[in-house]
């Protein structure tokens, strides 16, 4: 049984009906080398090709006043595709091309420990990284990772992510674009394929509280009083839900200490509507120099001329007013576009704990699967799943919780 406080699953990468118009909660862009999560769609009937547009990987970074930057993957095996893909940059000067590349050879052989993780910004400067590299390349990848600036954000995860996409398989780095909302993507099909299967999903029932003895869960008390009993109990909610849960059980104590050290990190989407001949030239495109770090263009979700501006991690946006916020994403983007027409309609959505701040050394605070008390485990991102605060990060935890279960 599936127990969701919300009227609806899919936590962070739902769909919001907004204003008439259906959008994703926030902008979630897929890897090839996001291989539980294409496992786990295909599993509930869901099939790549049916949802996703698959390229291969192409940035655009776009600045006002400069010409734009352009990197492009070839069809090679990894990771040639990707050391080609850098020396053959467009925008950047031999000598920044030179150093991107052994920076991506870097990336490829390095192997991080926990103990001596530092900050991207460090690992940066240790790699002879530029600041026009860093601008332009490093910081807004960091931050579409991590979503965490690179003073803070933890270079082990860092590595890891980038490795995973660039030096195993060459269609690893490939893109997949979501044809529709994540919402009928994933939620909406899993909720179904738990029902085909004689489960059962309870929206709008909050679990108040854990009943434990002797060391072992054996039960749940939910907002409306009444108790459900279990032997096992898969606990796959945020942090701070997680951390007052256990908090009451001194068994958990560890578990909570550590709870209690993950900061959450916010993302801001601002959705712009122009008019239905505005597009992208790429389903999106990296800014430069303004408040949003990627634009992505919504036509293929049906909503032509409606562009999704992500700001990523905290900042003085987040001191804005939607309207203030919305004039400033409008002002940067004429400034970018000047060719586009002035927009019809904006709105912003804010999501405050978008994910866990992926600091340096957050790994040694990321609690395990399992826990103290028998039967009770944790699933979610922020997990020690050694991933950034992803899908992928996430699915590979529930798999971890579901098979400890089944193993018993």
């Amino acid at each position: 049984m599936l127990l969701d406080s919300s009227g609806q699953l899919g936590g962070r990468a739902r769909t919001i009906h907004y204003r008439g118009v259906d959008i994703d909660n926030g902008q979630h862009l897929m890897l090839g080398a996001y291989r539980e999560t294409l496992h786990l769609l295909n599993i509930v009937g869901v099939h790549e090709q049916q949802v996703f547009d698959r390229h291969p990987l192409r940035l655009k970074m776009r600045q006002s006043g400069q010409p734009d930057i352009q990197v492009s993957f070839p069809r090679l095996p990894a990771p040639l595709h990707s050391l080609f893909g850098l020396a053959m940059v467009d925008g950047l000067s031999l000598h920044d091309r030179w150093y991107a590349l052994k920076m991506c050879a870097s990336l490829i052989s390095v192997h991080k420990n926990l103990n001596n993780d530092v900050s991207v910004a460090e690992f940066l400067r240790q790699n002879n990284q530029s600041d026009k590299l860093i601008t332009i390349l490093w910081r807004p990848l960091c931050l579409a990772v991590l979503n965490t600036p690179i003073d803070k954000a933890s270079s082990e995860i860092f590595i890891r992510s980038l490795k995973d996409a660039f030096a195993h398989k060459r269609s690893d780095s490939d893109l997949l674009y979501p044809q529709e909302n994540l919402g009928n993507i994933l939620p909406d099909p899993a909720h179904r394929y738990i029902e085909r299967q004689g489960g059962f999903v309870k929206l709008r029932h909050r679990v108040t509280q854990l009943n434990i003895e002797n060391n072992k869960i054996i039960g749940i008390e939910l907002s409306n009083g009444s108790v459900m009993y279990t032997d096992h109990l898969i606990l796959a909610v945020p942090p701070l839900t997680c951390k007052n849960l256990l908090t009451p059980h001194e068994a958990m104590n560890q578990v909570t200490t550590k709870l209690a050290q993950i900061e959450n990190a916010p993302i801001c989407t601002v959705y712009v509507q122009y008019s239905s001949t505005t597009r992208l030239s790429l389903p999106m495109i990296g800014l430069i120099g303004t408040t949003g770090q990627w634009i992505f263009d919504r036509a293929r979700h049906g909503r032509a001329g409606l562009m999704a501006v992500v700001i990523s991690s905290d900042g003085p946006h987040m001191q804005l007013n939607n309207q203030d916020l919305c004039n400033q994403i409008i002002n940067d983007l004429s400034g970018v576009f000047p060719e586009w027409p002035e927009p019809v309609d904006s709105f912003v959505i804010r999501e405050r704990r978008a994910t866990f701040l992926c600091r340096t050394g957050v790994n040694s605070i990321r609690p395990a699967t399992t826990t103290p008390v028998s039967g009770c485990l944790l699933a979610g991102d922020f997990t020690a799943t050694d991933y950034p605060a992803t899908l992928e990060g996430a699915v590979r935890s529930g798999i971890t919780a579901a098979q400890h279960i089944i193993n018993l």
